[in-house]
Formats: C-alpha cells, sequence, structure tokens
C-alpha cells in the first residue's frame, strides 16, 4: 500500500479518530480477510461488539468504505486497517493473504467455512456445512455459538477471540444457534441464506478447495416439443447448469450459485415436470404469455418450427362502431399490431387467422389503456356500450381526437348516420275536428354550432326535402336527445325552442287522435283550439267558440229547458244546466261536482236527451224514480233491479245499480246509450276495481258524472272518473301520478296549477256558500271526551300493540293504506271498550263510555231546546251499543242501516213533524242520496279518515230544503288517535283543494305523519 494511501486517510481523521486507530491497531485487533492491487478487505476486532466491522481500502484510488454506519467518515476503524496493513505489506508483503508479521501474535481469529459432499444412500448429494475458527495457529471447529445469550447483568456474552462480521452472525442466525455447531448436511431453506450471507467473499471452501458464491442461476429448464397436432411442455433438470446438489446449489468450476426455483406453484411445478400438453388453440397463449413468464426464470428451448413467435408488439386501443337503429354500438377492444395481430378477449389473447407471429403481452401498457378509455370516455375494454345518438356525437369527437384509438366503421354506416343536417322545422295544419303535424329537413347543413361534432359539417344531400312523423321527433324529444336520425342518414337537431313550448300539448293531441282520419275526440277539441291560437294560425270559428264558452269569456248559450220540467230552476241551477247542455252537445263528458244538497239531480234531469242509463248506489235508486216523475212525468223510467230484472229498450231512463252494473255489465254495455248518468260518481275512483272496469265498457254517446266529492283519498280518483267521461284527457294513469300527482302530493303549486286549468272546463263545482246563500248558516264544534282511568287503561294496552303491528308492517315494505286498516282497533278503543273483541269475558255486559255518556247528555239538552238529530257512525257495532243508553234517557230515536228494510219510511217517519227526534244512521248506508232536513244537529260519533265522507253525512241535513242553521258536532277523544286523525283530515281537504280550487296545495302522507298517529 502507497504512503499516500495513509497520509489521506490521517489526513481525513480527526486526531481522535486516529488516535482511536491507532490503539486498536497496536492491540491486533485487525485482520486480513483478502486483497488484490485493488482492493483490500479486512475487519477490526471491537471490544464489546457482537459484529466486527469490515473495511474495504481502494489503494488505487486512495478510498475507503466500512459497514459500521458510524457518523466519522473515515472512523477508526478504517485508520486501525490502513495503519495494521501498511506495516504488515510493508514487512512481509509475500505474506498478504496472512495478518502482517508484526502483528502475527496478536491478530484476532476469524470463522472459516467448509462445505463437504454429502451423499445419501439413494445417490443424492447434498452439501454439508461445518464452521471453523482460523488463526495463526491454523483452525480448529467452532465449538460454540459466536454470541450466547444475555449474562446476569443483561449483556450478550461474545466469543472475544473472533472478528466476527455481520455475514458470521447472519449465518449462524440461518443455522439455528448452537443447534447446528456440529456441522451436517443443511436444508434448502438454510443453505441458501448461508450462500446469501457469505457472498462477501469470506474464507470458503468445498471439499478443500476455495469457491466463490455466485448469483443464483435456474437448476431447470423449459422443453417445448411437437406432439398430437399441438405441443407439449416439460421442465427438467437444466444440463448445463453444472454439478447440482439437491438441497439448493449448482457449482460451476470455483463458483458455487444458489439454485433459483419459478414461481410455480407445487401443483404446477409438478405437473410441468410430468409434461403439460397444449392443443393447437393454445399456441398463441404459449407463445405470447406462458412461455415468456417461463423464460423470465427458465432457460426456455422450442423444439417445434409451427409455434408461433413471440414479437414484441405496441398494444392499442380498437374501437368498431356500429349501427343499430337509433343507437351507436361501440366495442372496445385492446390489440396488438397494425394490423392487428392479436386481441385481447376476456382476458385472453387471440391471434387473428394467419398471424404467424404472436405479441408478447404487456399487461403494464394494457393496464394503462384500460385507465385511460375508463378516464377519458364511457367505454370499458371488452364490452359493447350502447348510446343513443346526442352520446354519440359527444363521444366521435374524443375517440378520434385520441392516438391511442383505432376506430373502426362498419360499412362507414355510422359515418352516414353521424353527419349533422339542418334542423327540423315543424309544420301543423289545425280544422274544426282535428290536425296533422310533421316535420321536414333539408339538405342544407347548419353552420357549426357548439355541440355539433367536427366544427363544418359536410352537406348531406344537395337538395330535397324529407319528411318525418311527428310521433318520433316527440319520442326523441321526450328522451332527452339532441339529434334526430334521418332514414337514409344524417343527424338533424331539434327544434327544442318550439318543443319546449308547443311539444307537450301537440303529445297529447297526438295521443287521443285517430291515426286514419286525424279527428280528436270532442273533449280535445278545447286544447287543439288553444295549440291553434298559441301557433298564430287561423282558428276555426267551431274551435274558436267552443273555448270562448269554455273558458268563460264568452256567454254559455241560450237557457232550454225541457218542455216537460216541473220545477222552478235557481239561478245557479240554470247555469249549471247551461253548461250540462253545452257539453252535451259538443259530446264532451261533463263532472258535475256541485256541494252536497245543490240540486244535481234536477240540473242532470233537464240536460239529459235520448235514451238514458243512471247509475246509482242502491239506496238512492228509488230516489232516482220519484224525482224523474216529479221533475219529468213525461220521461218513462225502468228499473233495472230486483230477481227478476230485465232491460226495456222502449224507457226513457232505465235506473240500475253499481252492484248490478258489475254483474251484469255483459248486457249493459251490449247497449248503446244516448246518456250515461253516474250518480255518485266517486264510486268508480279506483279504475282497478271491478265496478269501474264495468263503467268504462259502457256504450254512450254522452257521460255525466254527479259527485260532491270528486277527490277522497289521492288524486288518482279524479284521474279515473275523467278518463271514464273522457278518455285520453289526463294521459295514461302512470302519466298522470308523474305529471301531477306526486308533485301536488309533494307540494308543488305549479303542477296544481297546470291540472286545475287542464280540468277546468270539463268541471263545473259549486260551494253552498257561493250560490245558496239562501240555505241557512252550518257550524262546526269538537266535543272533547275524556277517558276514565279504566278506559285509559284499555287503550294504553291496545296503543301499545297496535304500534308493534304497524312498525312492522311498515318495515316489511306495507303500504300506508295497509297500516290504516291496523289502527282500526286503536280507533275502536277510543270510542268504547264493548267494541274490541276478546277484551271482555263472554256473557258480559258491555260497560258504558264516556263518548256515549257524553253524546247522551249533549243530545238531551239539544232535544230539550226543540231540535232533532242524526247520529253517525261507521260501526253498526258501536250503534247497537247507543241504542240501551238512549232508551234508558227515555230518548225517541229510529234507525237506518244496511239491514233496514224499508228505508224510505224510516226516512218518512223522521221527516214528519212528530216523528222520533234522533235518527241512528250508519256512514255507509246513509252517508249518500237521502234527504234529511228535519234535523238541524248532526254528530259524527268517531273521526274518518276521509273528511269527504264526513261531509256527505253532514250534507244529508244542510242542504236545500233546510230552514234553520245546522250544527255539526265532531265527538273527539282527548289525548288519542283521534285528535291526530283530525289533522289527517285537513290534508285530504287539501288534496280536493289542489285539484279543484285555486291558492291550496295538498301534502302526501309520509310514514313519519302515520307514525305521529301512534304518539
Amino acid at each position: 500500500m502507497s504512503q499516500s494511501m495513509l497520509d489521506a486517510v490521517r489526513g481525513e481523521c480527526s486526531a481522535r479518530t486516529w488516535s482511536r486507530g491507532v490503539e486498536l491497531a497496536r492491540r491486533g485487533a485487525v485482520v486480513l480477510l483478502r486483497h488484490d492491487p485493488k482492493e483490500a478487505l479486512l475487519r477490526v476486532q471491537v471490544v464489546g461488539r457482537a459484529v466486527s466491522p469490515s473495511v474495504r481500502l481502494f489503494p488505487g484510488d486512495d478510498d475507503w468504505s466500512c459497514d459500521c454506519r458510524g457518523a466519522d467518515d473515515p472512523c477508526e476503524h478504517v485508520a486501525a486497517a490502513v495503519i495494521a496493513w501498511r506495516r504488515g505489506l510493508d514487512e512481509r508483503p509475500d505474506e498478504a493473504a496472512s495478518a502482517p508479521s508484526s502483528t502475527a501474535a496478536r491478530v484476532p481469529a476469524r470463522v472459516g467455512y467448509r462445505l463437504t459432499r454429502e451423499r445419501e444412500r439413494k445417490g443424492s448429494v447434498g452439501l454439508g456445512l461445518q464452521r471453523v475458527i482460523v488463526d495463526a495457529a491454523g483452525e480448529r471447529p467452532l465449538q460454540q455459538a459466536l454470541v450466547r445469550p444475555s449474562t446476569s447483568d443483561g449483556r450478550a456474552a461474545i466469543h472475544c477471540e473472533i472478528a466476527a462480521s455481520r455475514a458470521d452472525l447472519t449465518v449462524e442466525l440461518a443455522l439455528g444457534g448452537p443447534r447446528r455447531l456440529s456441522g451436517g448436511r443443511l436444508p434448502p431453506t438454510t443453505l441458501r441464506e448461508v450462500l446469501a450471507a457469505l457472498r462477501e467473499g469470506e474464507d470458503l471452501t468445498l471439499d478443500g478447495q476455495p469457491v466463490q458464491i455466485g448469483e443464483p442461476r435456474p437448476a431447470l429448464r423449459a422443453l417445448v416439443t411437437e406432439e398430437g397436432g399441438g405441443w407439449l411442455l416439460r421442465i427438467e433438470p437444466n444440463p448445463e447448469a453444472g454439478e447440482a446438489f439437491d438441497n439448493g446449489a449448482l457449482l460451476d468450476g470455483t463458483v458455487l450459485h444458489p439454485s433459483s426455483e419459478p414461481s410455480l406453484t407445487a401443483a404446477e411445478l409438478e405437473r410441468l415436470r410430468k409434461g403439460r400438453h397444449l392443443g393447437p388453440t393454445e399456441g398463441t397463449w404459449l407463445a405470447s404469455e406462458l412461455l415468456p413468464r417461463l423464460q423470465a426464470e427458465l432457460p426456455v428451448q422450442v423444439l417445434s418450427p409451427r409455434l408461433p413467435r413471440a414479437a414484441s408488439l405496441p398494444p392499442h386501443l380498437q374501437v368498431q362502431l356500429t349501427r343499430e337503429g337509433d343507437t351507436l354500438l361501440a366495442l372496445s377492444t385492446i390489440v396488438y399490431g397494425q394490423p392487428p395481430a392479436a386481441r385481447v378477449i376476456n382476458g385472453r389473447l387471440v391471434a387473428t387467422s394467419g398471424a404467424n407471429q404472436v405479441p408478447l403481452r404487456d399487461l403494464e401498457e394494457e393496464l394503462r389503456l384500460t385507465r385511460w378509455l375508463e378516464r377519458m370516455t364511457p367505454l370499458r375494454t371488452g364490452r359493447s356500450e350502447r348510446f343513443p345518438t346526442a352520446a354519440a356525437l359527444a363521444l366521435l369527437p374524443a375517440l378520434r381526437s385520441a392516438r391511442k384509438v383505432e376506430l373502426v366503421d362498419a360499412g362507414e354506416a355510422v359515418a352516414r348516420w353521424l353527419t349533422p343536417t339542418a334542423p327540423l322545422l315543424p309544420c301543423v295544419r289545425i280544422s274544426a275536428e282535428g290536425f296533422h303535424c310533421d316535420f321536414t329537413v333539408t339538405g342544407t347543413a347548419p353552420p357549426a354550432a357548439a355541440g355539433a361534432p367536427g366544427g363544418g359539417a359536410t352537406v348531406l344531400a344537395a337538395a330535397g326535402e324529407r319528411r318525418v312523423a311527428a310521433r318520433a321527433v316527440l319520442t326523441a324529444w321526450e328522451q332527452g336527445q339532441q339529434w334526430f336520425a334521418l332514414d337514409g342518414g344524417g343527424l338533424a337537431p331539434l327544434p327544442h325552442d318550439w318543443l319546449e313550448r308547443y311539444g307537450a300539448q301537440v303529445a297529447e293531441l297526438l295521443a287521443a287522435r285517430d291515426e286514419r282520419t286525424e279527428k280528436v275526440p270532442p273533449a280535445a277539441r278545447l286544447e287543439l283550439a288553444r295549440l291553434a291560437a298559441a301557433l298564430d294560425l287561423v282558428v276555426p270559428i267551431e274551435l274558436a267558440e267552443l273555448r270562448a264558452r269554455l273558458e268563460g269569456t264568452q256567454a254559455l248559450p241560450a237557457l232550454t229547458l225541457p218542455a216537460d220540467l216541473r220545477a222552478e230552476l235557481r239561478p245557479y241551477q240554470q247555469e249549471g244546466v247551461r253548461w250540462l247542455t253545452l257539453l252535451r252537445d259538443a259530446g264532451i263528458g261533463a263532472l258535475l261536482a256541485d256541494d252536497m244538497g245543490l240540486g244535481k239531480t234536477l240540473q242532470a234531469l233537464c240536460a239529459l236527451r235520448g235514451r238514458t242509463l243512471v247509475v246509482a248506489p242502491t239506496s238512492v235508486l228509488r230516489g232516482w224514480a220519484a224525482e224523474v216523475a216529479r221533475f219529468r212525468p213525461r220521461l218513462s223510467v225502468s228499473l233495472y233491479h230486483g230477481p227478476g230484472r230485465r232491460l226495456d229498450p222502449s224507457a226513457d231512463v232505465t235506473l240500475t245499480s253499481y252492484a248490478l252494473l258489475r254483474l251484469d255489465v255483459e248486457g249493459l254495455a251490449a247497449e248503446q246509450w244516448d246518456c250515461l248518468v253516474l250518480d255518485e260518481a266517486q264510486t268508480v275512483r279506483n279504475a282497478e276495481s271491478q265496478v269501474a272496469q264495468a263503467a268504462f265498457r259502457l256504450r254512450a254517446t254522452w257521460r255525466l258524472a254527479l259527485t260532491g266529492t270528486p277527490v277522497e283519498n289521492r288524486l288518482e280518483d279524479l284521474w279515473s272518473q275523467l278518463q271514464l267521461l273522457n278518455p285520453g284527457l289526463l294521459g295514461g294513469r302512470s302519466d298522470f301520478t308523474e305529471r301531477y300527482a306526486r308533485p301536488i302530493g309533494e307540494g308543488n303549486t305549479a303542477a296544481a296549477e297546470g291540472l286545475r286549468q287542464r280540468t277546468r272546463p270539463f268541471i263545473l263545482r259549486r260551494r253552498k256558500a257561493e250560490v245558496a246563500r239562501d240555505l241557512p248558516a252550518r257550524s262546526e264544534r269538537v266535543l272533547y271526551v275524556q277517558l276514565s282511568a279504566e278506559e285509559r287503561r284499555s287503550y294504553d294496552a291496545v296503543l301499545a300493540a297496535t304500534r308493534q303491528e304497524v312498525l312492522q308492517q311498515l318495515g316489511q315494505g306495507g303500504n300506508v293504506l295497509g297500516a290504516l286498516a291496523a289502527l282500526l282497533r286503536l280507533r275502536q278503543a277510543a270510542c268504547h271498550r264493548g267494541l274490541l273483541p276478546g277484551l271482555l269475558p263472554d256473557g258480559a255486559t258491555p260497560p258504558s263510555s264516556s263518548k256515549l255518556e257524553l253524546l247522551t247528555e249533549t243530545l238531551r239538552q239539544a232535544l230539550a231546546e226543540g231540535h232533532k238529530a242524526l247520529v253517525f257512525s261507521q260501526w253498526t257495532s258501536l250503534l247497537d251499543l247507543t241504542e240501551p243508553l238512549l232508551r234508558a234517557a227515555g230518548i225517541d230515536f229510529l234507525r237506518l242501516d244496511g239491514a233496514t228494510r224499508d228505508r224510505q219510511a224510516v226516512i218518512d217517519g223522521f221527516q214528519r213533524a212528530g216523528g222520533p227526534p234522533v235518527l241512528l244512521i250508519s256512514l255507509k248506508a246513509g252517508g249518500v242520496g237521502v234527504t234529511l232536513t228535519a234535523a238541524d244537529h248532526v254528530f259524527l260519533l268517531d273521526p274518518w279518515w276521509n273528511p269527504a265522507v264526513e261531509d256527505q253525512a253532514a250534507d244529508r241535513a244542510h242542504r236545500i230544503g233546510q230552514t234553520r242553521p245546522v250544527l255539526i258536532h265532531r265527538l273527539v277523544t282527548e289525548d288519542t288517535v283521534e285528535e291526530r286523525v283530525l289533522a289527517l283530515q285537513q290534508q285530504k281537504r287539501g288534496l280536493a283543494a289542489a285539484a279543484l280550487d285555486e291558492g291550496a296545495v295538498a301534502t302526501a302522507l309520509t310514514r313519519d305523519e302515520l307514525l305521529a298517529l301512534l304518539d
């Protein structure tokens, strides 16, 4: 070693570091492991350290390194190594492989490793290992661990004679400590760890000959041969790997290599050792994926000229475009080569037909392409995606501008299709009975606009005009499309401004129009007149006059009453007859929705013309017969009722019930009627019911519905009645729900106003307060009932059970109406314990109730003042419990319910001046169709969900003919579900008001509101 090396180290050392190095060199702590002219490796033993730092000196460059990881550079270990080697080489340069002679007695020992061939009985050869201590005296077996367990003071005991390296300790750890000090054959895993640790050039011999550790080398190779039209892949020992030891090493001359194993499972390796046969269709996968994967770890030899040769071809995206109707199909695939030599299908690389080479798969680039496609487009590799026209136009520019994408147009059909043209222009012609609408487009292309692909669009056709059906254009607009695909190619922009203003009207008229004649139903002519005016077209005189009269800008036709009419009409009734006559003559169905008691029956009788069918509740059929005889005596009446019923074709008016309509619909629907009258038309409010379906089948020139409650529970009630009167007026049921019912239920005032505007010409609704000012006042009051302690206990018990039942129903997806039905027992408990089955022992006398006691007391007061009263309940069983109390109080009464045989006798008896002062009535039997003006007090025993039903009951007394103010008493039990029912009634009233009145919006009954009934 040159003096310059020593000077360089000394010049860089601090005085303290150099002094420590001198001390280590004098103590003989330095051992020279090996050296050559370019590099020397030394080890410095440090007292108290398990690992002796290794120092490398590079004399030619005056450079050094130490693995002590200390903060000083050079450190005291480098200084000691330079000093010791400089002295030793100057004195005895021929003994460089040993410690310097001047320090021979003091040089520390090192560990040597002696490998030996170990043969087993089966003939296999493995490597065994013996560690030795090497010092100036020679070598001897290492009989103890380099680092022994901790002593009593907590410090590890270190072998003080040996300058142990990190490699020495790593080997000891791999050997398992003292358990393997005696040597012997090593397991494969242990041998690999030992060889990896000794790669730094430790003292290592094999059967006495020095060896070095080389890089890992595969002991196996893969061999491909032809077999049975396919190929045979086999893994076998590699004959060029050198001498193989079965515990994981290969000897090539004096270099010992750890044997590397392929990253295959044990099952895969065993299968390939036996040989794997691959069919003719698997050549691409074998050449492009399996062999390259094996080749990264093993030598691969292919002895088959038929196997495709793998080539490095970059992958890219290919998108195949196909038109299907008005949609674009885009199939994106990862392909290799141009033209494609192979494509990725379902995760496998499939060569194209006739390809003589296959690409090496680049999975990382495939992943990058896949992520780019997902980030920049709505496409997914390997999947065919469908796009409507507007989406296709937006997609193509992105694909065309991407250098990573190759577009393939199937027969250029997509290019012809996705060529913009001039905009569509509407063409509308309107007559007195119908209209024609279509759209035209010329071949002149519009200037480039925002959103139009390609900037300057090409001209599809030089001249000519094409017509497009209005339905097709409206369908595209309703689907939210921006462009319309023309037959023969080209995309025309939709006229969105025009469609936004008139599209809904045109769509409704087209839905109602007869395709052959282009005529619209009479009820649609009003909308036809509105459309003509909106488009600034000439409005036929007939349409203009009809619109003016229905919208109130022109007076209704002069009043023409039947010659046989025997009645004096009030002014509002005259107006009603004029309105009915106008709609009758126009063939438009009418809904007369005046309040109860305003004479809807009389107005209807004035408008009848021709053979008429009247459908009404059974309870009012005879009342209808009496009204016809009273007001139109010349009309012959046939009552289609009873077991011997038959139709009388000569009768002017045929009366039947809803029940018989349902049963005898075939015969009734076979007749052609001039007029159809549905009294209490709320009966057909459920369009899915059998009675409503039967009513839809009836054939009539003119249809008239009479009801005081056109909306009871839902807005669909109104749709069902108007659908029967004027089919298609409000569109389909689902369309009505989306357009009106749901938004109005959510409080949308615009939707409510839209519905009122749409239906107002076909509904006539007057309130008593507006038109019958001579009718006495009607007032209401709530009588609050306090439960007794015993009643409260019973109610609370039922409340707990009912709450659980309702929660369970709602949790299982039950609807609101089903949950309301579950509240029945709770409402009964608020009225009378005797209504609850099983609550009282068999044979026990039903107890009285606080509610009935309050009723009796209030009735005494009213009767004492000379009043007469109606007492309503929805439960006949509650009326049964009321009767004994009235008898005990000496109150005379009559009763009207479904079991009453002679209803008229009961009604007449109550109406007589000296008749009983109280009439008990069930809501179902007496809520409609009867006049009970002798009463001026009405008691509602149990609040009902639907306020319209209660109003109908109250209007039995508050109607034409009443001369005294009417007082309505609602008996409500405090702190029970009945109080919540009152709030629910307000919501129901709001629902009807939103559809028929100004300034009111209904709110839907939500799940939370329903649960609030149980609080």
